[in-house]
């Protein structure tokens, strides 16, 4: 099972792709919007970018990490609507589409729902088996959402993780020296 996870923004969409079976990484990029300061045409940008992501590497499932929170009313508007336009893509390839906060995100990935972007970076390169170093921030958020959505999928409910410690104990093989 393919699973796309998107990091929407205005400026920067991030979107990495990995198998969930055996979660190895596929694809990450991130769309670059800085051509432009029309915003309705960085959100068609979204969409036709995406949608071109989606029929090349063809995923199964669609996650997508919600805006929550802002300091700026404008800002959470643009980030809004960067959302709907990369859900667009998806929901027009009937894929289907879940949604997470950056806390469910960060928790499922480290253990802590305030891990910094250095730490979840950190962790998605481990369990993935790449170097940090390889993607962006936005890149990292991206297939983090999409790691995510597969440990959803391939956990009950009642599973979570308290801290690094119960983390480690229930992923030894994730860990590297």
């Amino acid at each position: 099972m393919r699973i796309l996870g998107i990091d929407p923004g205005s400026r920067a969409t991030g979107y990495g792709i990995i198998d969930g079976t055996d979660e190895t990484l596929i694809s990450t990029d991130v769309i670059r919007l800085d051509g432009t300061d029309d915003h309705t045409q960085r959100l068609k940008e979204i969409y036709d970018r995406l949608t071109e992501i989606i029929a090349k590497h063809e995923p199964n499932e669609f996650s997508i990490e919600m805006p929550v929170y802002g300091q700026n009313p404008q800002s959470m508007l643009k980030l809004g609507r960067a959302q709907a336009a990369a859900m667009m893509a998806g929901l027009n390839a009937e894929l289907p589409v879940s949604q997470y906060t950056p806390k469910e995100i960060k928790k499922s990935v480290t253990g802590n729902g305030n891990a910094s972007k250095k730490q979840v970076r950190f962790m998605v390169a481990s369990i993935l088996g790449t170097n940090a170093d390889d993607f962006t921030h936005d890149a990292a958020d991206a297939l983090a959402t999409a790691l995510c959505h597969n440990n959803r999928d391939a956990h009950d409910e009642s599973d979570s993780y308290t801290g690094w410690a119960s983390f480690v104990e229930a992923n030894p093989d994730r860990i590297s020296e």
